[in-house]
């Protein structure tokens, strides 16, 4: 398949089912997303994944939040967030901003919306009404989901006011556990790899970009590069949940990453993240 950046044919990558551009880095898998087809007898256990995964997320998206005020147009206030999930960034950024979240999973958006938050199932673009626009466009882990990523993010231009923001918040293919996981791989032991990519979950992984070949994808849908960082990717509370709800691994297996990120986590500082955040404005017409 043609690289979706640059057009260069991808090679065979690391597993049958992954590809990767020679030319510009980017990977892609050919998994099939299928939200809201969990199997009974396999669900996602949500409570688990919620403490695994909360503690990480809400100080990120603080980070996010600040940037979303730091570069959003003056007198700009309306946030969508797209894949709101549980609504977490809801939350954080509603202080700020009126926000309105959109979740394609059924399940978890029934609870945030239970909670009283403003989330409509379905995708995006598709709940919104013809005329809706937003000052601010977030995606949080989603992005990557997407399967047909181009017409997302020209649906993003279309919805965005004159001079508003699309933030992308994603796994980062420099990332230092990324790149360790296909050297493992490359070794024999695809575990951690497979984990990355969010193998057998219904809603994996299909995409891994870097800032670089993000920047050149998004760059041709009419946004610019305003700002980009990196966010720490794990944090020790909530370590060993988070592994066990990504993915049908053996207790050893997971018992042996859980350690061995655990004693990593002191000295994370001094490699790249495996998350990335891009801050791009919509250009002028013309």
């Amino acid at each position: 398949m043609a690289c979706i950046v640059c057009g260069n044919i991808q090679a065979r990558g690391l597993a049958a089912w992954h590809a990767a551009c020679p030319g510009c880095a980017y990977e892609s898998a050919s998994f099939r997303v299928a939200i809201n087809e969990q199997p009974v007898a396999d669900p996602v256990d949500e409570a688990e994944r919620e403490l695994g995964l909360k503690g990480l997320r809400l100080e990120n998206f603080r980070a996010i939040v600040g940037f979303a005020r730091r570069y959003a147009a003056p007198g700009a206030h309306k946030l969508l967030d797209v894949g709101s999930a549980h609504g977490w960034f809801l939350e954080t950024a509603r202080d700020s901003f009126d926000v309105l979240g959109v979740e394609p999973d059924a399940v978890v958006g029934a609870r945030a919306s239970a909670r009283g938050l403003p989330v409509r199932a379905g995708y995006f673009p598709d709940v919104l009404g013809e005329g809706e626009r937003f000052d601010v466009i977030v995606f949080n882990d989603v992005i990557e989901h997407i399967p047909d990523i181009r017409s997302a993010l020209g649906a993003c231009h279309q919805r965005l006011n004159p001079g508003g923001i699309l933030i992308l918040n994603l796994p980062n293919s420099r990332g230092l556990f990324y790149r360790m996981s296909k050297t493992i791989a490359r070794l024999g032991w695809s575990a951690p790899f497979d984990r990355l990519w969010q193998k057998d979950l219904p809603s994996p992984h299909v995409h891994y970009f870097n800032s670089a070949n993000l920047a050149a994808l998004v760059g041709k849908h009419g946004f610019e590069l305003v700002h980009g960082a990196e966010l720490p990717a794990l944090r020790a509370k909530g370590l060993l949940e988070r592994l066990r709800c990504a993915g049908n691994i053996s207790m050893l297996s997971l018992y042996t990453q859980y350690l061995a990120i655990l004693c990593m986590i002191p000295v994370l500082n001094a490699f790249p993240s495996d998350i990335t955040v891009c801050v791009f404005r919509k250009k002028a017409a013309g």
